[in-house]
């Protein structure tokens, strides 16, 4: 499960070009898309997350719905994919 965080976090990170902050730095509870969010993520960024996530872990999430459903924090991703 930590291994998974991890892995979501790092391919985030790569996805979306963040380089000032390291995946282990980032909280598992933040809301990704928030204005709390150290990562400052947009729209473009939910299309590279959601590229990513079909890339790495053959998921993919195409209604923006239930992006925003199931990308909301790292747990909440992490949980997603283990029941994929």
């Amino acid at each position: 499960d930590k291994a998974l965080k991890l892995r979501l976090k790092t391919m985030i990170f790569t996805e979306c070009d963040i380089e000032d902050l390291k995946p282990e730095e980032l909280d598992d509870d933040i809301a990704l898309f928030s204005d709390a969010s150290p990562l400052g993520l947009d729209s473009l960024d939910a299309l590279q997350i959601s590229m990513g996530l079909q890339k790495q872990f053959g998921t993919r999430i195409v209604d923006s719905k239930e992006f925003r459903r199931y990308v909301t924090t790292i747990n909440a991703l992490a949980d997603f994919i283990q029941s994929e």
